[in-house]
């Protein structure tokens, strides 16, 4: 049974020559732009595993980059989706109202970690979607133009949130960008400048910096941040500064919105990470959320109080398959199985597993220099000395490239991309975890004979 089983190559090399023929394929097909290094294709996927055409086993550490919190092919969501199916597929929010929007947007509204709880949803259809909603909504509300996110931030690839997004290689040859986003110096602490006793009073000064440099407290309408940088690196916001960021929203009029599209749906051991925010009295004014919403079906959440979403025009948000009903049918099944199966339980357990391990290496491998995370949302940095901390991102690629050969699935991040990220699914079991860790060190071991 996939579900159950253990990564196994059968094949010679990887891929094997079923797989090969169809990534051939996918050079004709798929403009390059669509960047695959991974000689991974899909027959079968179940649990935290994948099955390739050449019966090649793989671990999935990725999880479709934080999409498939429950796993691949959960039978419940399959049910679900079926049963929808058989109904209708899609019915437009604008046109007709069907009764899974309504029931996922209750939950979702009730669930939430917003600051005043009372809110209201709608859907989107991704990530980047939701993000520019959130935007459009806070300018809506506040009645100004201009936004402030952080370095190392990943919010998408539409024309706003490439701008947002820090890293512009995912803008490349797009020409200007869209005006009034202003980018704040994000509090990555592993490589302050400063003292650790400095390192709040430094990064609170850079924020303050664009109310001087920018544009004034007063003609802000929102404060974009990931409560964990996905992309930048897995880097978890510290609770002080996010206080600091609370307090600065409040004395300006701004809203606080929570890029919540990969670290939501129980992978940081909260349903929400937010929540961790909650627990200080420090909550968003919006949050966003997509990716594991729906385990694989496109669909994205904006969720905030209901005076902030009502403040939109008719017309301004929206979307033709936002709030798709087959996708909805998926993110009903979603919040059940995250509760029928304990995964908020089962991330932390994870988390602490793979934080033992990775911290056990860190003492014994020179090149890993800091290890991060929330829950099983964990980053890995390599570094070529822990003195310098300068960046390894070679090491970092043949470990991507080797793993893969091996039958483990690992990505990197991190804004010199010298990250692993853990993202496997919470349905991984032990047995699995441990033949991930034997191959990941087993790897690391090899390359670093020869890097």
């Amino acid at each position: 049974m996939l579900k159950n089983a253990l990564p196994k190559i059968k094949t010679d090399s990887v891929p094997g020559p079923k797989a090969a023929k169809i990534i051939a394929e996918r050079l004709e097909v798929i403009p390059q732009g669509v960047r695959c290094q991974y000689p991974l294709v899909i027959e079968k996927g179940a649990g935290a595993m994948i099955e390739d055409p050449d019966g090649n086993i793989f671990l999935d550490w990725v999880g479709g980059v934080g999409v498939l919190n429950i796993g691949y092919s959960h039978p419940k969501v399959i049910e679900a989706v079926q049963e929808q199916s058989t109904k209708y597929f899609h019915a437009m929010v604008n046109i007709s109202t069907h009764p899974g929007y309504l029931a996922l947007g209750k939950r979702l509204a009730a669930l939430a970690p917003t600051r005043y709880q009372d809110n209201k949803v709608f859907f989107t259809n991704s990530g980047a979607e939701t993000i520019e909603n959130a935007v459009k909504i806070a300018k809506s509300y506040t009645g100004r133009q201009n936004i402030i996110v952080f370095s190392g931030g990943f919010h998408g690839r539409t024309y706003l949130t490439m701008t947002m997004t820090s890293k512009k290689a995912y803008a490349a040859g797009q020409g200007t960008l869209a005006n009034g986003v202003f980018r704040a110096e994000f509090p990555y602490y592993y490589r302050s400048p400063v003292s650790k006793a400095e390192r709040l009073a430094y990064y609170q000064s850079k924020f303050e910096k664009i109310f001087e440099e920018c544009a004034a407290g007063t003609e802000i309408a929102a404060v974009i941040i990931e409560p964990l940088q996905g992309e930048g690196g897995f880097i978890p916001v510290p609770i002080d500064y996010v206080k600091i960021l609370r307090k600065m929203c409040d004395q300006y009029g701004i809203l606080l919105i929570a890029d919540e599209v990969q670290t939501g749906f129980a992978r940081t051991g909260k349903l929400f990470a937010t929540e961790y925010w909650a627990e200080y009295d420090v909550q968003p004014d919006i949050l966003a959320c997509a990716k594991s919403i729906a385990a694989g079906l496109p669909l994205g959440a904006v969720i905030g109080n209901r005076e902030i979403l009502d403040s939109v025009p008719a017309g301004v948000v929206g979307g033709t398959y936002g709030g798709n009903a087959v996708a909805c049918a998926a993110g009903l099944a979603v919040l059940d199985v995250i509760e029928s199966e304990k995964l908020i339980e089962r991330a932390q357990e994870i988390g602490k597993k793979c934080m033992t391990v990775f911290q056990q290496l860190q003492q014994e491998y020179s090149v890993i220099g800091d290890v991060r995370g929330l829950g099983a949302m964990i980053g890995i940095e390599f570094v070529k000395d822990k003195q310098t901390k300068v960046p390894f991102p070679e090491l970092v690629n043949q470990l991507v490239e080797n793993c893969a050969k091996s039958g483990l699935i690992i990505e990197s991040a991190g804004i010199y991309g010298n990250v692993i990220r853990f993202l496997a699914p919470l349905v991984i079991t032990d047995e699995q975890l441990e033949a991930g860790f034997e191959i990941f060190e087993k790897k690391l071991n090899e390359l670093l004979v020869v890097l």
